[in-house]
């Protein structure tokens, strides 16, 4: 699918991974809707776009979402592609070292914002889309995020890692479920990357972390993942896959 006039909402748009694709989307000729938590964030980078909107969205919350969409179709006539950043590191272990059981509301709350939100927002999303004419045989595109704690996950991700393990397993489905309707649905699986997620680690937890990376030697910059989310737009030939985007690091246990 082609960028240029085409319209993006951005779900976690205001910060790190989906700030970085709100630009390049935007650079690329993109209208974009920025969605986040935090409005005035959110505000700002849709300032600097050019032709943008922000909106104050918590992705588990309908009512907030489809709100956003819908003030999106008014502005901009139509949604053409959904990128899913929105999420949260919370950890949790099974049992705690004292042996007490781990927290059900830190577990159902990272659930609910990186895999239950991810769908609320990609479900609404997707519904705009298919008013869409098709051109070339393509309504509309879904960028989600998982991670690599989808695949090795750490000691203390388990909550994390169940939600983008979920997220990794949906896309297949629901690409079989939008078959010839025009609308493809892939994952971007980031590793290690500067973002306010990643900053809020301990440095001894960082250290231990850049020893796993290997080439290039470094953690991921924002606008890498933007450029592979803006290559899976335009590829139409991309369906139902996700992509490690890790410079082939692996995650030790700890």
């Amino acid at each position: 699918m082609e960028i240029e006039g085409k319209v993006a909402v951005v779900a976690g748009g205001a910060s790190g991974l989906g700030q970085a694709t709100c630009e390049k989307l935007a650079e690329c000729g993109a209208r974009v809707a920025v969605l986040d938590r935090d409005v005035q964030a959110a505000q700002a980078v849709a300032a600097r776009l050019g032709e943008a909107i922000a909106f104050e969205v918590d992705v588990t919350d309908t009512r907030s979402v489809q709100d956003a969409i819908d003030a999106t179709l008014e502005r901009f006539g139509a949604v053409h592609v959904n990128v899913n950043t929105a999420g949260v590191p919370d950890g949790v272990k099974i049992v705690s070292r004292s042996g007490e059981p781990g927290s059900l509301e830190t577990f159902e709350r990272v659930i609910a914002v990186n895999l239950v939100g991810t769908f609320n927002v990609m479900r609404l999303a997707v519904a705009a889309m298919l008013r869409n004419e098709m051109q070339d045989g393509e309504r509309g595109v879904v960028v989600n995020t998982a991670s690599a704690a989808a695949f090795e996950g750490q000691v203390g991700q388990v909550a994390y890692s169940a939600s983008k393990a979920g997220v990794v397993g949906m896309a297949l489905p629901i690409a079989r479920d939008l078959a010839g309707t025009g609308v493809r649905v892939n994952t971007i699986a980031p590793g290690l990357f500067e973002t306010p997620m990643m900053g809020g680690l301990p440095d001894r937890v960082l250290e231990q972390l850049r020893g796993v990376l290997l080439e290039p030697p470094r953690v991921g910059r924002p606008q890498e993942f933007a450029a592979l989310a803006a290559h899976i737009v335009e590829n139409p030939y991309l369906n139902a896959e996700c992509i490690r985007l890790d410079a082939a690091t692996r995650l030790n246990a700890r």
